[in-house]
């Protein structure tokens, strides 16, 4: 065990590693001087080339890019990700400030998407092939491929404005989330529910069930006992990662409803090159992504009989014998 989380911390180091190397590569390869972009936004609209020069030593920018990546790498690691270059404040005190608005908003969106992910499924899972079936199917395809930004717009534009069924403007609060989290969590949603119904079908049909039900077994007990823990590590794994996933997703979501979190700050700063602030959010993402890797193969090897230790899952030598015999009989 001990050695399988060294490895899977080294991978994580490679990971983090190559990710901010190679947001640093585009963001550098990008049109534009992020010097003017500063000098937009602090209300300079025609600067000078003295101006542009002194604002590209403030940013370091006059120094070549190995000797930039290694300050902010040597920063980064000891929880320091710069300055942003439009606030001037702390990368990490402008994300902090914002923080709160997004945990909210990812919670809410991960127990709708949980919620609606179970219902749907198991509801499929349940009646293969009937009519519920084809229609969850056919509901969850589209909940799927339609862009998230997509379904914010016809949630604000038809249920909020139109219907007056919510608030037109989302201030972060708790009373605001509803209509952000949903617009977050149907695209997962619909992907973890069609996950757990192929995994449902896929444990009722193995061949343990008919021997199981050869046995005695009811059909509760084979639902509870074979069908769920063997159908549950591929959901569990489906949405653990995707849950740290609606991290990525947070951005559309809060721009779309001028949600005040660490997304629509990060979405900002793409769009004034802010280097510091784009490789810290993309930071954050990556490592929630891999600590909730992590977490998850932990949870599924604990749950999921077929991974867990050969000597657990060993039976007594006439249970077997039992075993064998119904399937020579079958």
């Amino acid at each position: 065990m001990l050695a399988a989380l060294g490895r899977r911390a080294g991978q994580a180091l490679v990971t983090l590693w190559v990710t901010s190397a190679a947001v640093w590569a585009m963001l550098l390869t990008a049109p534009g001087d992020p010097a003017r972009t500063v000098l937009a936004a602090r209300g300079v609209a025609e600067p000078n080339p003295a101006q542009i020069a002194a604002t590209r030593v403030q940013l370091g920018l006059d120094q070549p890019v190995p000797a930039r990546y290694w300050h902010w790498l040597t920063g980064a690691v000891h929880g320091d990700f710069g300055t942003s270059w439009q606030t001037g404040n702390p990368v990490m005190s402008d994300i902090g400030a914002r923080l709160g608005a997004t945990a909210r908003l990812t919670l809410v969106a991960m127990l709708i998407s949980l919620g609606l992910a179970l219902l749907l499924g198991l509801t499929a899972g349940a009646v293969p092939g009937g009519w519920l079936d084809r229609a969850v199917r056919a509901v969850t395809l589209v909940m799927v491929v339609t862009p998230g930004f997509l379904i914010g717009l016809f949630v604000l534009n038809v249920l909020v404005v139109r219907l007056d069924l919510g608030v037109v403007i989302a201030d972060g609060s708790w009373s605001t989330v509803g209509w952000p989290a949903l617009t977050l969590a149907l695209g997962s949603a619909g992907y973890w529910a069609r996950v757990l119904r192929a995994s449902l079908l896929e444990a009722r049909s193995a061949s343990y069930l008919r021997v199981s039900a050869a046995r005695g077994a009811s059909a509760w007990r084979r639902l509870w006992v074979h069908v769920l823990p063997n159908a549950a590590g591929p959901f569990l794994t489906v949405a653990g990662l995707g849950a740290a996933g609606l991290l990525g997703g947070a951005p559309i979501a809060e721009t779309v409803y001028s949600w005040p979190g660490v997304g629509k700050y990060a979405v900002q700063a793409i769009d004034a090159r802010d280097l510091p602030v784009v490789v810290a959010y993309t930071m954050i993402a990556v490592v929630t992504y891999v600590v909730a890797s992590l977490v998850v193969d932990l949870i599924v090897a604990s749950i999921d009989p077929r991974l867990r230790p050969a000597r657990a899952r060993r039976r007594p030598a006439d249970t077997a014998d039992t075993v064998d015999t119904v399937d020579t009989a079958a």
